[in-house]
């Protein structure tokens, strides 16, 4: 009785253990199946910046050839990325970039925090009404208001200056750059603004070294985005700048389309060789600060997306 008890139990339980490894190797397989459709799409998604990378080393004439080449033949990418410089001053645009990236940087990531830092710890009537017109604001398209805004800056005599492109990013920063942090500040515990006061603190002194140092990430998180939106901003210099030597790279890389190499004059044969060469040089800051920041961006990003 007892043999045969035991082996009923043996039975009983074969089901249950085959089930269990069915599972995992179908869960293995559900994992392996799920590495390959994200290496598929990377790999897609890479293809664009890898014959960027290609590119810039070809002659005019081996990039336009068919069939096209895997790589270079004759690589010259030392060669073309030392003519864009002698072509167009590009140099001189990415000075002008940088200086109106930084300056705009700045003021967004600063005003944004200080209404931010009033939508979250403070109580005043309208709040929630002002907050909600800021939100608001993110739904209409800078189309819709260009015309205006270029009307305005003419009135002022800004056209032409890099002051259309750098004193907007200090009037708010943005409803998106408001709403992050406004969203990461409501995770930091009223405590510390109460402990503060007692202790003498003005609202000002609470916002520069308590909370501020506290929403790293959502700061990390804007410098990546507002950096990247800054450098890459086309519509603004193109509609505001007008004269050559105060173009952002990217008003130059268009400008580059019709270059030539020794000058300056329109041809109908595009350089496109050189401008993969200068899109990569232009790419290339944005790509080493989100690598570098990458850590406190997806921080960021996760952190803010849970606050209620």
């Amino acid at each position: 009785m007892a043999e045969q008890a035991i082996r009923q139990q043996n039975v009983q339980q074969r089901p249950a253990y085959r089930s269990g490894r069915s599972y995992a190797l179908g869960r293995i397989g559900g994992r392996t199946l799920l590495y390959a459709i994200v290496a598929i799409g990377a790999a897609a998604s890479m293809m664009p910046f890898f014959w960027t990378v290609v590119s810039s080393g070809k002659t005019i004439t081996e990039l336009y050839r068919y069939p096209p080449t895997f790589w270079p033949e004759s690589p010259q990418f030392v060669a073309n990325y030392v003519e864009v410089w002698n072509v167009v001053p590009f140099g001189r645009w990415m000075l002008n970039t940088t200086w109106v990236t930084f300056w705009a940087l700045l003021g967004g990531t600063l005003s944004s925090a200080i209404v931010a830092y009033g939508f979250s710890r403070f109580r005043f009537p309208g709040r929630e009404l002002f907050f909600f017109v800021t939100l608001a604001t993110m739904m209409l398209p800078v189309e819709v208001t260009l015309i205006p805004t270029y009307l305005l800056f003419n009135k002022l005599k800004w056209l032409d200056t890099y002051y259309p492109l750098i004193i907007p990013a200090w009037l708010g920063g943005g409803a998106f750059n408001i709403f992050l942090m406004r969203q990461f500040m409501l995770g930091i515990p009223f405590d510390l603004d109460e402990a503060a006061k007692i202790d003498g603190a003005s609202s000002w002194r609470v916002l520069w070294q308590i909370i501020l140092p506290l929403c790293k990430p959502a700061l990390a998180t804007l410098a990546t985005l507002g950096f990247i939106t800054n450098w890459n901003n086309f519509l603004g210099p193109l509609i505001f700048l007008k004269t050559e030597s105060k173009y952002t790279v990217a008003v130059g890389l268009r400008y580059l389309q019709s270059a030539v190499a020794g000058g300056s004059a329109v041809v109908s044969r595009p350089q496109d060789h050189l401008l993969m060469a200068a899109a990569l040089m232009v790419a290339l800051p944005c790509l080493i600060l989100f690598f570098v920041g990458q850590k406190y961006f997806v921080q960021g990003i996760v952190t803010t997306g849970i606050k209620g």
